[in-house]
């Protein structure tokens, strides 16, 4: 049976979700450090922009959470899948998520992100233009 409201359910699975990219973004950039990459900073700077502004969101969502009394928690993982916890002004839901779909759903946190991360950031934007001139000169 749902408890939650739409809304309710769109703010603590986006939460949810986008907390997980959070992990991957951060783990990402200390592959990076110590992977053998030749050039390093350009790779860095991105995720490093990324991870700012998804850990900006999640404070948002955070706060909205809290105004609803709304918390998500994980009771139970296997190999298949991933049960939550949704708890909203004393009544619970709990969900069952394919683990396989929370891969594809972070997936497209993380692009998403990416994409918000390049658009935003002239910064980044001028150093492409520069290295696609100093290619192409």
């Amino acid at each position: 049976m749902r408890y939650l409201t739409d809304e309710e359910l769109r703010i603590a699975t986006r939460f949810l979700f986008l907390s997980m990219a959070i992990v991957v973004i951060q783990q990402d950039i200390q592959h990076i450090q110590k992977g053998a990459f030749k050039i390093k900073e350009p790779y860095l700077l991105l995720l490093e922009k990324m991870n700012a502004n998804a850990l900006a969101e999640r404070r948002q969502l955070r706060s909205k959470m809290e105004n609803k009394k709304l918390s998500v928690m994980l009771i139970n993982k296997n190999d298949s899948f991933s049960s939550y916890l949704f708890l909203c002004k004393g009544k619970e839901e709990k969900r069952n998520y394919f683990n396989p779909a929370i891969r594809k759903k972070v997936e497209g946190i993380v692009q998403e992100v990416m994409l918000k991360a390049l658009a935003l950031d002239p910064d980044l934007n001028q150093a492409e233009d520069q290295a696609y001139a100093s290619v192409n000169a």
